[in-house]
């Protein structure tokens, strides 16, 4: 794959390393957390830059064919199990709102896809529609640039993209939730950066933008009752009074979406909603991705590509067997952050069963999804030690994170890679997220 971290500058590592957390903002970019600094971007190789530079476009597409998809079920016009499915455990409210006529065809502005690197190539685990991160990649990006390491996306790749999602909104209101106060230096660093004469970042009370304003959605409608503000920003939304974005659309903040892209009987309509090169590609780095619906099968049947023939099945398999990954798929406090996951293999099997019985217990209220572990491949990676003032090796498993930010309407809607964010954690981590012994670093070519 020829991806490596090895230092692109010709600086020593630990110029390098000093020089990059002198560049760090006085308030951090994220409250209360580390990571170990990089001594140069995470290099990938040509072929990996080319389907990263593309996967926007099927990304997009992706959640056009999504949006669809659920609006289709709810009107009739596809099985009604989808939108059933997808709205379990939702309050009727917001069912009623995600349907409005005058939101139906609103998407995400930015789609960040988790990806895990591996022997074969590379694993869509994820896509998230609200990320963290943004803030953080943009000034990774701009930091190892000053210091003349080519990053992807380039200095301001990430600033430039971000501020591209808002249109000519006169004033833009980043409204971040106390659930999603560890991102708000970085939402607050953007905010300086884009110019805080029309950037400005506000709290869950916030509910008085102008007409014309764009608001920027930064938590989870899982968390509503905590943002006294959203109701308000919700009708406004509606009425096509301020441009908000991400749209108040609880689809697609679930996992469950990777499930009904491997659905056999909705392959015609993927088929023909995303084309046969889109369709091959995503399953190609999708993982096949089940959910865990407790609804007896008939005896003759079993589900495809596990053979097993109903999930009490699940909880016997042999921990080879158990390459699985078991996760809540939204709409919980519990579904970012790596909390909510389970590694079949990394369990014991009373654990594995505990987490099973779990699963299909909560169903009603919050589905829960089994997806193939693709394993992620070792890397070697280096980083600074400031406490012994010497660069050190890691051996490490990797994932990235590459930013995409949609500007322009309906078909003219483009995906534009704005940088990625490679985040290393120790070989012995089986499941990748940010940690104080975590490496981050921006991606270069």
């Amino acid at each position: 794959m020829q991806d490596s971290a090895i230092p692109d500058s010709t600086r020593a590592p630990a110029e390098m390393a000093r020089a990059v957390r002198d560049l760090m903002p006085a308030e951090g970019l994220f409250s209360g957390q580390t990571w170990r600094t990089a001594s140069g971007p995470f290099r990938l190789g040509p072929r990996m830059v080319r389907d990263l530079d593309a996967l926007g476009r099927v990304l997009l597409q992706f959640y056009r064919s999504l949006n669809l998809l659920y609006r289709r079920s709810a009107e009739g016009r596809e099985p009604g199990w989808i939108a059933s499915v997808l709205d379990q455990g939702k309050p009727q409210e917001l069912v009623s709102l995600q349907r409005a006529h005058t939101l139906k065809n609103h998407l995400p502005r930015v789609i960040r896809p988790d990806i895990l690197l591996t022997d074969e190539g590379f694993s869509i685990t994820e896509l998230d529609s609200i990320p963290g991160g943004i803030g953080l990649t943009a000034w990774l990006n701009h930091a190892y640039s000053q210091l003349g390491c080519p990053v992807i996306g380039g200095p301001t790749g990430m600033v430039d993209g971000f501020k591209s999602i808002f249109g000519t909104a006169p004033q833009v209101h980043l409204v971040v939730s106390d659930e999603a106060a560890a991102y708000r230096p970085e939402m607050e660093w953007m905010a300086a950066q884009l110019g805080a004469d029309r950037f400005h970042v506000r709290d869950g009370t916030f509910s008085s933008p102008a007409a014309g304003d764009a608001v920027y959605r930064f938590f989870e409608l899982f968390d509503l009752p905590n943002v006294p503000g959203a109701n308000t920003l919700f009708d406004l939304g509606k009425n096509q009074q301020i441009v908000l974005t991400p749209p108040p659309k609880s689809f697609f903040e679930e996992k469950l979406m990777f499930a009904l892209l491997w659905n056999r009987n909705l392959k015609q309509y993927w088929r023909q909603e995303l084309g046969e090169g889109f369709l091959t590609k995503l399953q190609q780095h999708v993982p096949r991705t089940w959910i865990l619906d407790p609804s007896p099968l008939p005896p003759q049947a079993a589900y495809p590509g596990l053979d097993l023939t109903d999930w009490e099945q699940l909880k016997a398999l042999s921990q080879k067997e158990r390459d699985l990954i078991l996760k809540i798929s939204g709409f919980s406090p519990k579904a970012w952050g790596a909390r909510g996951v389970f590694l079949g293999s990394d369990l014991s099997q009373s654990d594995w069963a505990g987490a099973v019985d779990g699963a299909l217990r909560d169903f009603p209220q919050s589905p829960h999804i089994l997806q193939r572990y693709d394993k992620p491949a070792l890397v070697e990676a280096e980083w600074f030690d400031f406490d012994t003032g010497q660069p050190k090796t890691m051996k490490g498993r990797v994932r990235l994170c590459p930013y995409y930010f949609v500007s322009g309407e309906g078909d003219a809607a483009r995906a534009k890679l704005g940088g990625v964010l490679a985040t290393i954690c120790p070989a012995d981590k089986k499941i990748i997220h940010g940690m104080s012994d975590a490496i981050l670093a921006p991606c270069s070519l």
